[in-house]
């Protein structure tokens, strides 16, 4: 009995030991000191790309007709029809008022009687001048007597002469009774009321035509504006054979959208204003659906420049400091590089790098405000909707 007591605890005492170095062992693997792994900064990254960057200058400017013409009566009369509807198109020389004509029909046929007068006097004056010649010449009448019959016959001509001029000043006072449109456009409301006494002496305005389906953009421009647009090789007003773009102007609506069809500088006033310091500048702009109205305020985008393949970059990614302009470039090793560049004018949130930047490099767009020089980085895809934790 006591040798089986014996054999069951040497068999108890093995199972501890060895439970024991079990626990011992774990015990040592899982105390054991970790290896403490190395955590890059996340970092948006883009490539470097080259592409055509057009600048801008940006000025208030007001938009006018393209021709605004004042109808006027042109003769005196009362107002007897009016012949078209207020705000809608009227072509050239299309009927728009009826001055009262009775008077002016009077005096055509005064005038056409006196005419008719002044030829029959100037007719007999010549005939009696054919008589003459012949009996001068025959010394059967005094040279009185001729130098008569010349003068009557050089009066009667003049008179025929003047009187035709009556009448036809009398015809074209006629003609101002019906009173047309000199432009094709749009009419405005009328000024005068049918039976009012119009012309020079009275009321002249009788409506205005617009022609706008081509409208003018009129803004102003700094002498410095001037000066860099010269710097450019832009000239103002004037287009440009050796190049494939020209000073564009595109104008913003009322609702801030932008207008579809895009303007041409034509004219740019050689004179600088003294008082203001700026100059006149206006452009032609196709207004095919009456979008634009005159009068209208907007703002105005000339284009002043276009860097051809020039390297452009967000201008998140530049880090202005006191030392410089800089920018982080990605080099082989996720290794970041801090390299100074000269930058250009920044055009919507991209700026043009001058010096110090070539393409396809990768350069940090976000997440490079703590960087340094040297450090190594976990690089990925810089999306301009995200935004990557730093």
């Amino acid at each position: 009995m006591s040798k089986f007591k014996f054999r069951f605890n040497k068999k108890t005492i093995i199972a501890a030991v060895s439970a024991l170095v079990i626990v011992v062992v774990c015990l040592v693997i899982f105390l054991r000191p970790k290896k403490v792994e190395e955590v890059l900064p996340v970092v948006g990254v883009d490539i470097v790309k080259t592409r055509n960057v057009e600048i801008y200058g940006e000025f208030p400017g007001k938009i006018r007709a393209q021709q605004f013409v004042e109808v006027r009566a042109r003769v005196e009369g009362y107002l007897e029809k009016m012949m078209f509807a207020e705000g809608t198109h009227v072509d050239k020389n299309q009927v728009l008022f009826i001055i009262d004509p009775k008077q002016y029909k009077a005096q055509v046929d005064r005038a056409e009687a006196l005419v008719t007068k002044n030829k029959a006097i100037a007719l007999k004056a010549e005939r009696d001048l054919t008589r003459i010649r012949p009996l001068y010449e025959q010394k059967a009448a005094s040279q009185l007597d001729l130098d008569n019959a010349i003068a009557a016959y050089e009066s009667a001509k003049a008179d025929v002469h003047v009187s035709e001029a009556n009448l036809t000043e009398a015809r074209l006072a006629l003609s101002y009774t019906t009173v047309r449109s000199p432009i094709s456009g749009y009419i405005s409301e009328r000024h005068v009321d049918i039976g009012t006494l119009v012309g020079p002496g009275a009321q002249s305005l009788l409506a205005n035509v617009v022609k706008s389906d081509t409208v003018l953009v009129e803004f102003k421009m700094t002498d410095l504006d001037y000066q860099k647009s010269k710097a450019r090789n832009v000239n103002l007003g004037q287009k440009d054979t050796s190049r494939h773009w020209n000073p564009f102007v595109t104008i913003t609506m009322a609702d801030k959208s932008q207008y579809k069809y895009k303007g041409l500088v034509d004219f740019a006033d050689p004179l600088v204003d003294a008082k203001s310091g700026t100059f006149s500048v206006r452009a032609e702009m196709p207004n095919p659906d009456r979008e634009l109205l005159p009068g209208q305020f907007t703002n105005v985008k000339v284009l002043l420049d276009v860097r051809e393949n020039a390297v452009a970059v967000p201008s998140k990614a530049i880090i202005i400091e006191k030392s410089g302009t800089y920018i982080f470039v990605v080099k082989a090793g996720s290794v970041v590089e801090k390299r100074f560049i000269q930058t250009g004018p920044e055009v919507e949130n991209a700026t043009i790098v001058e010096r110090g930047l070539r393409p396809n490099e990768i350069i940090v767009v976000e997440g490079q405000h703590k960087l340094s020089h040297g450090a190594k980085v976990e690089p990925v895809p810089y999306l301009a909707s995200e935004s990557v934790k730093e």
